[in-house]
């Protein structure tokens, strides 16, 4: 009995020490999380999103970004790192190239070049003959670590979010991994880029997000749209801001949609004047509540991941317009489609996009 004593306060020792004093990669900060709103006004819970049909994709997994070129074909960027091309119904599909990396979002520039923002590589450029070109990877000298999404506009330029400056997916396991560490660490490294081709040139416009997301341009290209994943929130910031610290203060940059019932990730332009956005997680009372808590957070990743809070599968997408009026709200409460990170829209359809989907999702518009 008194040997098995000895072992039983030997053992909470030793567990005691090693979640208070095993090492992990974050250094959290506090933060004050606001109440959650639930689902509830404008996002309203319903089963809109529960008809969705899907395209089957063979091997192929995590249709993240999806976008039809002018040439009337479909390309989606999945997990393997390859873009696949498709007719719009699915059919003839076929790998158009592989970057080696995992590509996040692209859209195509006025020759037709498919410009990516691969989380592992950086920006590229993609030709219609499929040769990859490396069109930057550091700015101001320092390595842009995370490239997510990008939006080309009509004057050349490019913009694109760089998620985390902490956390290079190539790093620390891939994307996922990468994107949890990053929220809860909360060090707001996130910001918006834009590459010039002109000068072949990148400058800082806007830095201090967490987890810096989607990114679209408003419809007379004087404003972006982006995306705070770890925050709940879209920004609207001046595409002319240079260097500018959101955490600050600045009229040039404001929140637009606050509080929002997920974690928003991809950012698209729809038809009419609306914007598409996906939420690839709901939020979780038990991560909200550590908000204020960085120890707590950083005894949380010491636990085996199967402990880790992780929120719950459910489908939601929104639209919106350029003054945060929601427009669309389509959920689905079972989660049957993964992390529905955002929506392309065509007159015909809706492709839903996915993180880890093992098809590409679509409703009939």
């Amino acid at each position: 009995m008194k040997k098995t004593g000895w072992t039983l306060i030997i053992a909470t020792l030793a567990l005691t020490a090693y979640l208070s004093l095993w090492p992990v990669p974050v250094e959290p900060v506090s933060w004050q999380a606001l109440a959650a709103p639930g689902y509830t006004g404008p996002h309203a819970a319903n089963d809109r999103l529960t008809g969705i049909r899907l395209i089957a994709l063979g091997d192929e997994t995590g249709p993240e970004h999806v976008a039809l070129a002018r040439n009337g074909k479909l390309y989606a960027a999945m997990a393997s790192g390859n873009i696949v091309r498709m007719n719009p119904d699915g059919t003839a599909q076929e790998v158009f190239v592989s970057t080696g990396g995992r590509v996040l979002g692209f859209g195509f520039d006025a020759a037709g070049n498919l410009i990516a923002a691969d989380a592992m590589k950086g920006l590229l450029s993609i030709g219609p003959d499929r040769a990859v070109r490396v069109l930057i990877n550091t700015v101001n000298g320092d390595p842009i670590r995370y490239a997510n999404a990008v939006v080309v506009a009509a004057n050349g330029k490019i913009y694109f979010t760089d998620a985390s400056t902490r956390f290079a997916p190539k790093d620390w396991g891939g994307t996922f991994a990468a994107s949890i560490l990053d929220i809860m660490e909360q060090s707001s490294t996130g910001r918006v880029l834009e590459y010039d081709p002109a000068c072949k040139m990148a400058r800082i416009v806007a830095r201090g997000l967490s987890f810096a997301n989607g990114i679209a341009l408003s419809q007379d290209e004087q404003t972006l749209f982006v995306n705070e994943t770890g925050r709940y929130r879209v920004w609207k910031i001046d595409v002319t801001a240079n260097d500018l610290d959101v955490m600050q203060g600045s009229p040039q940059a404001a929140v637009l949609l606050d509080n929002l019932p997920g974690y928003p990730d991809n950012l698209m332009r729809g038809l009419d004047g609306r914007f598409w956005l996906g939420f690839a997680k709901p939020r979780n009372p038990v991560i909200d509540a550590m908000s204020d808590k960085p120890l707590l957070r950083k005894v949380t990743l010491r636990l085996p991941r199967a402990l880790w809070p992780v929120p719950k599968a459910y489908g939601h997408v929104i639209a919106f317009t350029e003054d945060g009026t929601v427009t669309a709200n389509l959920q689905d409460p079972t989660g049957a489609y993964p992390e529905t990170t955002a929506v392309t829209e065509t007159r015909d359809r809706l492709y839903i996009q996915s993180l880890h989907a093992k098809g590409l999702g679509w409703l009939a518009r």
